[in-house]
């Protein structure tokens, strides 16, 4: 039996952490898990760090704001393995409450939505029979979350390059001012998680025919609030799950078998939100 290769981005704390280290104590000892992260001393820790595993961990270096460190690690894994069998794509930069969006809008949609864009465009083609691919969102990525006008700009793209262009097209309006004129939520992380789930359906446009026949899932997945800094800087998490708790559903989909349901959808503890409002 050939054996796995699994690659979780974002993976040196939190969710990213729990999920590497999930993976690697599920897979078998023939299976090999690439925790990934911008910082190589960071990523060499949390590798060693972590508890007896099954699988073989190896740490590698990804940034995911820089085209050629992705396309240089999707190259270094098909020379090596010939492919891979489970991504999370769950690099992200975490934005605070005293953050100003004019400013940090630039670089955040360049690792959370470019970012998502050119991990799905460099490793879905290295995706091979019963691959799983699945992008960290978030339930605020639906439209429900839009005012009905701005629907029209995330919904029913083709393609990736559309999202995209809509997406940059957005951040453009943050950083002159004419976001809050255009009636876009304050909240920068509502219309960057929209742009990540609208960048899964546009690739299961192209590829669901394929996928499907090959057992492949391509999905985007909310974890739910966890307990974690960054999300007490918003809300009070101190009742919400560990990541290691929130990573146990996402480990399900990548690992239990395909449900068709699922193929090209947001799924939150096994059930896919709607894409668009009801009525």
């Amino acid at each position: 039996m050939t054996s796995r290769i699994a690659l979780v981005t974002g993976a040196t704390q939190g969710l990213g952490a729990a999920l590497a280290a999930g993976l690697a104590q599920r897979m078998a000892p023939t299976d090999t898990v690439y925790l990934t992260g911008r910082d190589a001393a960071r990523v060499g820790a949390v590798a060693r760090s972590l508890p007896a595993t099954s699988a073989r961990v190896r740490g590698g270096v990804l940034d995911v704001s820089d085209p050629e460190s992705v396309t240089r690690l999707a190259t270094e894994l098909t020379g090596r393995h010939g492919g891979v069998d489970i991504v999370f794509n769950n690099a992200v930069m975490r934005v605070g409450p005293d953050d100003d969006p004019k400013s940090i809008i630039k670089e955040y949609v360049e690792v959370n939505n470019f970012g998502t864009t050119r991990v799905l465009r460099a490793f879905a083609p290295l995706l091979r029979d019963g691959g799983r691919l699945i992008v960290v969102a978030s339930s605020l990525g639906t439209l429900k979350f839009l005012a009905p006008a701005l629907h029209d700009h995330f919904d029913d793209l083709p393609s990736l390059d559309a999202v995209d262009a809509a997406t940059a097209a957005w951040r453009d309006q943050v950083v002159d001012g004419r976001a809050r004129a255009g009636a876009w939520p304050g909240f920068v992380n509502i219309p960057s998680k929209i742009a990540q789930v609208a960048a899964v359906r546009a690739l299961a446009l192209e590829r669901r025919r394929q996928d499907v026949e090959r057992g492949i899932l391509l999905a985007s997945v909310c974890p739910g609030m966890m307990n974690t800094p960054t999300s007490a800087l918003w809300w009070d998490v101190s009742a919400a799950p560990t990541p290691e708790q929130a990573a146990g559903p996402l480990l399900s989909l990548a690992l239990d078998p395909v449900e068709p349901g699922h193929y090209g959808e947001l799924i939150r503890d096994g059930a896919v939100l709607p894409w668009r409002p009801a009525g």
